[in-house]
């Protein structure tokens, strides 16, 4: 007779509005097995665990506990069945003790009041499990970031689950820290507890995963043992087949000196000795998986997060001299990946929001913005760039997002900065307007400027990128030049690496 299944979720349909988020969600984990889900940006594999995390109700479909069918409405009835969530974005309470916040829902009482003895020594207990060492009355703010997520497992663990949900749980983990936390899975496996795995680093599922099922676009794509599978397999399910794409120019090879030269730059945790250089004229393609650190690099040169050590050097005049990021950002074409919440401000209207970088020189001589000069300036720019639009009154938010875009492409033109940081410039737009943003880089870069160009699309990297730079967990792992096969940018960042002191802690 076949064991069965500890978790079934079946025939999953979520939709919000007319986004359909799962049109077709399957998965099946056994009893002591470490099941990853994995898919790239948007596959649907977060809704899917939201829905049996009881966050957010399906719209169809089955899920079975043990071969019981279950209604999770809310949270609370994933808890009483015995399911436990693990969330990416940490949700201590950082004022409060280890104790407290591991008991947040339920502390335990005598005579009707906290019975603070017994939750430390519980809490000290759960503690142990995990392979923490820090005291139950020690603030979470106190905390380092490992230890927190130790806490939070901790208090994953505190009811016995018997499916536990892991959400990127190393996405912030030094490399020992996520030993420590591989240790824990490989106890929670032996417990027999069913633990869903949802990350972007392959090297984790090859390392501690016994099962992968992979999520694209709202499908289940593939359900697979791990030793039938191989690190190219599943990142070729992630991303399915990549059409033949048809560059807008060939790749560009200069040797002029380089616009901005970043050497050993470093952030704890987060970003590891990057080495790079742009050069005019030149776009590169910046190339790995979502929580590879690409964003991160970008915040970290525009000055909007801390940089441990490294140098920033921007050549002008003759010479490469240093510079802040916080003065970078001031002369850098900025482009982030979320257009809507840092892009633009969306209840101004489009000519506000193109004239935002130079209010200082439409000053009338009453010290206001000169409304007639920066309606005169959004003309030029919505013609030159044909965004669609009503009048440089419309109020932005309205357009499409192809259109806002184009607004903020707009805002940087007439200051013509020689560099460019094109973060996620295509990402929710329809084919037109990706191939109206992927032209207006190419033309930037034949002005002479320099670029960097990020995106989880691989034809659209290909399509205008002059060499690539592969990063993978916050380090530059390769460079590849511009004529570069898609099957060997694929396998750039597919390449398994060795763990084998990880391996040790999960047997």
């Amino acid at each position: 007779m076949s064991e069965v299944a500890r978790l079934s979720m079946t025939g999953i349909r979520k939709s919000f509005g007319s986004a359909v988020a799962i049109a077709e969600g399957n998965l099946s984990v056994m009893p002591g097995e470490v099941h990853a889900l994995m898919g790239a940006n948007g596959a649907g594999k977060s809704t899917m665990m939201n829905v049996l995390g009881g966050i957010i109700p399906l719209d169809h479909g089955t899920i079975e506990i043990d071969g019981k069918s279950v209604v999770l409405r809310h949270a609370r009835d994933a808890a009483s069945h015995g399911i436990a969530f693990v969330h990416q974005e940490l949700t201590m309470l950082p004022t409060m003790t280890a104790a407290e916040n591991v008991f947040i829902d339920h502390f335990p009482t005598r005579f009707g009041r906290i019975d603070r003895e017994s939750m430390r020594a519980q809490c000290r207990d759960l503690l142990e499990r995990v392979g923490c060492s820090v005291s139950p009355d020690t603030l979470v703010e106190n905390l380092s970031t490992g230890d927190r997520q130790m806490l939070e497992m901790a208090r994953a663990l505190k009811s016995n689950p018997r499916i536990v949900i892991l959400d990127e749980p190393t996405s912030s983990l030094s490399r020992p820290e996520r030993v420590r936390l591989f240790g824990v899975v490989g106890k929670l496996k032996a417990m027999g507890t069913a633990v869903v795995y949802i990350t972007h680093f392959l090297e984790e599922v090859f390392t501690i995963c016994d099962a992968v099922t992979v999520m694209r676009n709202g499908h289940t794509v593939s359900a697979t043992k791990i030793e039938d599978t191989t690190p190219s397999a599943v990142l070729h399910e992630m991303l399915g087949e990549i059409a033949a794409t048809e560059r807008l120019r060939e790749p560009y090879v200069t040797t002029k000196p380089a616009k901005l030269t970043v050497r050993n730059l470093s952030r704890e945790r987060v970003l590891e000795d990057i080495n790079l250089s742009l050069r005019p004229g030149e776009i590169v393609g910046l190339w790995g998986l979502l929580g590879s650190g690409r964003s991160e690099l970008v915040r970290a040169l525009m000055g909007l997060d801390r940089i441990d050590h490294g140098d920033v050097e921007l050549f002008t005049e003759g010479n490469s001299n240093p510079i802040a990021p916080d003065e970078l950002r001031k002369i850098t074409g900025l482009v982030t990946e979320d257009r809507r919440g840092e892009g633009l401000i969306l209840p101004f209207t489009v000519a506000e929001n193109i004239s935002l970088p130079q209010l200082k020189k439409m000053k009338s001589k009453f010290g206001l913005v000169d409304r007639g000069t920066e309606t005169a300036l959004a003309n030029m720019l919505i013609k030159r760039l044909g965004i669609k639009t009503n009048s440089p009154l419309q109020i932005v938010g309205t357009l499409s997002g192809g259109n806002q875009q184009k607004v903020v492409f707009a805002r940087w033109l007439p200051l013509k900065p020689e560099l460019f940081i094109l973060d996620e410039p295509t990402r929710g737009l329809d084919t037109g307007a990706k191939d109206e943003i992927l032209k207006l880089s190419v033309e930037l870069a034949r002005d002479g400027a320099a670029i960097l160009f990020i995106s989880s699309e691989l034809e659209e990297i290909m399509r205008v990128a002059d060499r690539y730079v592969v990063i993978n967990r916050g380090r530059i792992t390769q460079e590849l030049p511009g004529s570069a096969t898609k099957d060997e940018l694929m396998e750039s960042i597919s390449a398994r690496p060795t763990f084998s002191q990880t391996q040790e802690t999960v047997q």
